[in-house]
């Protein structure tokens, strides 16, 4: 895991404060130092659910409904390990991604991991897709459509590559023959700052714009390789990519944005589209180990 601040050398201590861990306080390389996977998403519940899931999967001792938050110390973000593998929350948006995922860097380095793969996992609006479909990210692309992650430092803008490993993507869409009942695809992911106005929907508190010109921007994203959005993945593939983590992005679609705004599923069926992006997961993790 490659960290790039060098401020970091001449601290006595590094306090990881939204994940309520230190580099004083805890044992890091003890706590994590064998972790090979990192699967992260946005709500606390789903990312305990599934490393519930993974304890089952992995044959491990002992029931795993009691699996603890690790950073129960803090309300910011919740993590469970299972085994090799570390389940973490993010929150919703670009910022709350951000915040976790510099003290998650800053973990997995002092714990001295290596060989660590990192996934995202988690839910979007499809883009000419069915929803229950899940989409593997090749690519994570801004609003317009390129592939770019843009943060303001110090007053300057510095544009960031967004690009994700292809062979990753390649080997989580042959694993996808392992649970084939439900489609899976690769495809660009369009990353927004805004979940209304940001991603052309027409049913938030404010909307300056009208249909038509709504689904001819959606359009023109389907055209340019787009298969769904969320909000997540520019900062995601920007910060794994310079620390050097293999990362994807693994999500599922809730529904087809040609076709409307709003989700109207029932809740029993979008709870089991939730779970696609696990099971994935979990055979791509079967794999990997069983190769091992």
């Amino acid at each position: 895991v490659l960290i790039k601040n060098p401020h970091l050398d001449s601290m006595e201590e590094d306090i990881l404060y939204h994940l309520d861990l230190g580099t004083r306080t805890h044992n890091l390389p003890a706590m994590f130092g064998d972790i090979k996977f990192v699967c992260v998403g946005g709500s606390p519940n789903r990312m305990k659910a599934f490393a519930q899931f993974m304890h089952k999967e992995l044959g491990l001792e002992g029931s795993g409904e009691d699996v603890a938050d690790i950073c129960a110390g803090t309300d910011r973000y919740a993590m469970y390990r299972t085994g090799p593998v570390l389940s973490i929350s993010h929150g919703m948006g670009i910022p709350s991604i951000s915040i976790m995922l510099h003290e998650l860097i800053k973990l997995l380095h002092h714990a001295k991991c290596r060989d660590v793969t990192i996934i995202r996992i988690g839910t979007s609006g499809g883009l000419g897709i069915k929803a229950g479909s899940v989409v593997i990210t090749d690519t994570a692309v801004d609003a317009s459509f390129q592939p770019r992650f843009e943060q303001v430092v110090l007053g300057d803008v510095v544009v960031r590559s967004t690009d994700l490993d292809r062979e990753l993507a390649e080997e989580l869409l042959a694993c996808s023959k392992e649970v084939p009942d439900f489609p899976t695809l690769i495809g660009h992911t369009m990353c927004t700052y805004d979940f209304y106005e940001g991603q052309g929907r027409l049913d938030g508190a404010l909307c300056s714009f009208s249909s038509e010109k709504k689904l001819e921007y959606l359009k023109r994203a389907h055209k340019a390789g787009v298969r769904n959005i969320e909000m997540e993945s520019t900062a995601f593939a920007a910060m794994c990519r310079l620390c050097g983590l293999r990362a994807a992005v693994v999500c599922v679609a809730l529904l087809d944005r040609l076709e409307g705004d709003q989700i109207r599923a029932p809740r029993e069926v979008l709870r089991e589209y939730q779970q696609r992006p696990q099971r994935l997961i979990a055979a791509f993790i079967r794999r990997r180990l069983a190769r091992c």
